[in-house]
């Protein structure tokens, strides 16, 4: 059992291991050969130039002793950008990404100054601990543990916890609230958008006389005439997107061998036909990548060419533009057959977020693959508490004692119990979660989702809840996935609720170290940013044969809200839980998010490179887990609370959980459409701004090219007849029989279309 001096030597521990990485930071980044990893969003802005210059000495290090004693001037840097030219510099998700860590703030801190007041002397001043004959620590003193059966003492903890409900419900609504508005004004206020006039169509019905394109123009045609501008029909491009990044390698090599022979005309360069050039057959080196992009330019022209003749190749699905914003807002909100599973609209992403591959995936098959990733998502859960629970059975005293008893004598040491105790169990946890997020983006992909921003947020999701499972419950109940899951299906629902309450206030030592190192150490650890500075310099030394290469190089990274966001809500579940049960916790956690938004500040500053946009369409995400976390801790207090025979004030506790849950369908109800509709009202206000100040906006020109794949476009990668160029010529008159084309009031002004007064219309397509 933990006791407080080895909750002093963890913390101890990760204090100082948090302290050298800010050290190291503060120095490495003083370094002019490493300005590029610690400032490249500077970089990709064009605001900031190389420091590399001057002596061969001050390219590498910086001689100016003063700035080393200024070393920890980037924490007030890092405040002092007000919020809205935050959002200027990057983005609303990132500004509203940082509120999440100051919601937390906001709600533990009055819970800590009133837990530690009023909860901690109600708790510390009994003598139940001391009078049993159970084993405890000296931390089980300050929880609800040392309360005796019966006491009248549990209605302090009952008028705690209807405070600490109403004190977090009142800081949700605030924030969302906040949020909201700065979402509204952030869309009214910023500059034009192609997603502003553009919606995703998918799941077009097949018809033997027209073809997709065709199609797609003449149901909008007749269904939206007054407002219809164009559209950009879908290409499965797969296969030809891996060709022309494999020529873009191809290039950058054909680059580095140019200029290296360049240098020194005298000598050829040579490489090998292996892998990275390190293996295999000797061969000249210009010779051999001029040969390879040569061949990748043929193939590349034949499967553009296969594409555009194939009509196998257009998927029933169009981003169709608009000539304005109210025409787009009404087409993506409302149904437009009769059979609601046809003509599917949706807001279209912005072109930087949308996920091109998943576009290929045929509508029909989407509830398949969701249904298959939800059934190995259930089974990745549990089975994955099979090793963490092995590991968490090792990372202990007993378990190392049992599996190792020649050790018996080595962990016996005061130190070094102190640390295992206060040390490895939470180390051993976070190395085992490291490879769940790749795994969780893989299944998200899988189910199809059309955005980097909703494969993201469903990555979140199922992040948070494996967390819930295996972080949360899987550390609290003792025993092997297979009997936790047994245990819970033999038990009645209402036993549920003390089985884990009871365990409660015995993982918090445990958590406290998790805490301490996921939270401490690993956000001290996300701003030295040692990872990306190895790659950096492994690439520039080995890798690096271009200055686009170095750019490339730089690897800034994202938020990364499929990782980042359920950690943080990890914390909120805990906070929540333990504010009443043991409030010795929250401290810890204060602490983290208080050095979490001043390290996030700066990375967001000077780092991260946001792929897109979303206006901050997470945020009734982050608003609805927190709510869950609160009901969870008012359920497992209700366990708690019928374990100790609080018959009278148990029944007041049912009374949280459903004004919780008002409260969560109140702000759904006032807040959340802010978040999935985009008001007509306000669309017209936009349009009508747009056009007294622009009367002569050419706005199909602006929205031509904005939806077409990435590998048609480019003067790279453009051929005589390559897509994005026959998207711009003008049409082709060709006869059809179809008779429904008679149903179109009016010709297209786009794409040249005619009525016919004869049986035989004549449509117009592009070639």
């Amino acid at each position: 059992m933990a006791t407080l001096s080895d909750i002093g030597v963890a913390a101890a521990i990760n204090i100082l291991t948090a302290f050298a990485f800010f050290v190291m930071f503060a120095i490495l980044r003083l370094q002019p050969v490493n300005d590029r990893v610690y400032f490249p969003k500077w970089y990709l802005k064009g605001l900031r130039a190389s420091p590399l210059g001057g002596a061969f000495v001050s390219k590498f290090v910086n001689l100016d002793y003063r700035s080393y004693l200024k070393f920890l001037n980037w924490m007030p840097a890092a405040l002092q950008m007000p919020e809205p030219e935050l959002i200027g510099h990057a983005g609303l998700d990132s500004a509203v990404y940082l509120r999440i860590y100051l919601t937390g703030l906001k709600i533990f801190v009055p819970i800590t100054l009133l837990a530690y007041s009023v909860m901690v002397p109600v708790n510390w001043t009994n003598t139940t601990l001391k009078k049993s004959n159970l084993v405890y620590s000296d931390l089980d003193e300050l929880s609800i543990s040392n309360v005796p059966l019966g006491s009248h003492r549990f209605w302090t903890h009952l008028v705690m916890a209807y405070a600490f409900t109403f004190w977090t419900c009142y800081v949700l609504k605030r924030e969302y609230e906040i949020v909201a508005t700065m979402r509204l004004h952030f869309l009214a206020s910023e500059q034009r958008r192609p997603d502003q006039f553009t919606v995703l169509v998918r799941n077009v019905p097949p018809d033997p006389d027209e073809t997709i394109s065709q199609l797609v123009e003449h149901f909008f045609l007749v269904n939206h005439p007054d407002h219809y501008l164009t559209h950009q029909v879908v290409y499965n491009a797969n296969k030809l997107s891996k060709l022309v990044n494999e020529k873009k390698k191809i290039q950058n090599w054909l680059d580095y061998y140019q200029l290296k022979f360049s240098r020194n005309p005298s000598h050829r360069p040579i490489t090998k036909t292996g892998f990275l050039g390190l293996f295999g057959k000797k061969v000249d080196g210009i010779d051999h990548y001029t040969s390879e992009f040569a061949r990748l330019s043929k193939e590349i022209f034949s499967e553009r060419d296969r594409i555009t003749n194939n009509p196998k190749s257009i998927m029933p699905s169009a981003f169709v533009s608009f000539k304005n914003r109210w025409g787009a807002a009404v087409c993506a909100q409302t149904q437009q057959t009769r059979n609601p599973t046809l003509w599917l609209t949706e807001w279209a992403p912005e072109p930087r977020d949308v996920y091109w591959d998943n576009l290929a995936i045929p509508y029909v098959s989407l509830t398949i693959r969701r249904l298959i990733v939800a059934v190995a998502f259930f089974f990745l859960t549990f089975f994955f508490m099979i090793p963490i629970a092995f590991v968490q059975s090792l990372a202990n005293i007993e378990g190392i004692e049992r599996a190792a008893p020649f050790l018996k004598a080595i962990v016996e040491v005061k130190f070094i119990k102190s640390f295992i105790q206060g040390f490895l169990p939470g180390i051993a946890l976070k190395l085992f979660l490291i490879f769940l997020p790749s795994i969780l983006m893989m299944m998200s992909k899988f189910e199809g989702f059309t955005s980097i921003s909703a494969l993201e947020r469903r990555s979140a999701t199922r992040f948070y809840i494996f967390q819930f499972i295996n972080v949360f419950l899987g550390s609290i109940i003792t025993g092997t996935a297979f009997q936790q899951l047994d245990k819970f299906l033999h038990q009645s629902a209402n036993d549920i609720p003390i089985t884990i309450g009871v365990s409660i206030p015995m993982k918090a030592t445990f958590f406290i170290t998790y805490i301490m190192v996921d939270g401490w150490a690993g956000v001290a650890g996300e701003i030295l940013r040692l990872k990306p500075l190895i790659m950096y310099h492994l690439k520039n030394t080995f890798l690096v044969k271009t200055e686009k290469d170095r750019e490339e190089a730089m690897d800034p990274g994202t938020l990364g809200f499929n990782t980042g966001e359920p950690q943080i809500q990890l914390y909120f579940l805990l906070g929540l839980v333990y504010a009443v049960v043991s409030p010795i916790l929250l401290p810890f956690i204060i602490v983290f998010f208080g050095l979490a938004y001043i390290v996030y500040r700066h990375q967001i500053i000077n780092v991260y490179n946001q792929e897109y946009e979303s206006a901050a369409a997470f945020w009734p995400d982050v608003h609805g887990r927190i709510i869950t976390a609160l009901i969870v801790s008012q359920l497992l207090l209700m366990g708690l609370f019928s374990t100790k025979e609080a018959a009278q004030s148990t029944p007041l506790l049912i009374t949280l959980p459903v004004l919780t849950i008002w409260f969560h369908l109140f702000c759904k109800g006032r807040y959340e459409p802010a978040f999935k509709k985009n008001p007509l009202q306000e669309a017209m206000r936009k349009d009508t701004l747009e056009r007294v100040r622009e009367p002569n906006l050419n706005i199909k020109g602006f929205l031509q090219s904005a939806y077409i794949h990435p590998v048609f476009k480019g003067a790279d990668d453009c051929d005589s007849d390559g897509t994005s160029d026959e998207l711009e010529e003008e049409p082709v008159v060709v006869p059809t029989k179809r008779q429904s084309r008679k149903n179109t009031p009016v010709p297209s002004k786009y794409s040249g279309s005619v009525r016919s007064s004869e049986a035989e219309d004549v449509l117009m397509i592009q070639p």
